[in-house]
């Protein structure tokens, strides 16, 4: 599948602050497996995910074009992959990235063959 740009956010131990990223996704042929940062989210519907090494929670959403896609009750930067700060800011019809609310960093690959045996097992 085409990769994506998804709004992801670690639940785990955080509730509604956790670390937060925009960043392209690639989802496995089913759709129910989304690769990210090295890691592989398996989908439980309505945008919760578990990571299938950790156990730990995700949510993963759309981009939203007002820019609210963290939590009203959550806090916190959002991390932007600084390799699609472009498209990001298309889609959300800016010129530029408010440092206040957005840092830019770099999203390391996933290796999917890594994550094949315990996804078919």
């Amino acid at each position: 599948m085409k990769p994506q740009i998804k709004y992801i956010e670690l639940k785990t131990s955080h509730n509604d602050d956790g670390p937060a990223w925009i960043a392209e996704v690639e989802l496995s042929r089913s759709g129910r497996t989304i690769y990210f940062n090295g890691l592989a989210l398996l989908g439980k519907g309505h945008g919760a995910c578990t990571d299938l090494e950790t156990g730990d929670i995700y949510w993963i959403s759309g981009i939203k074009k007002n820019g609210k896609d963290r939590h009203r009750a959550g806090k916190g930067k959002i991390m932007v992959d600084r390799k699609i700060l472009e498209s990001y800011l298309d889609l959300r019809g800016l010129s530029l990235l408010h440092r206040n609310k957005y840092e830019l960093i770099d999203i390391l690959p996933t290796n999917k063959r890594k994550f094949a045996e315990i996804e078919n097992s």
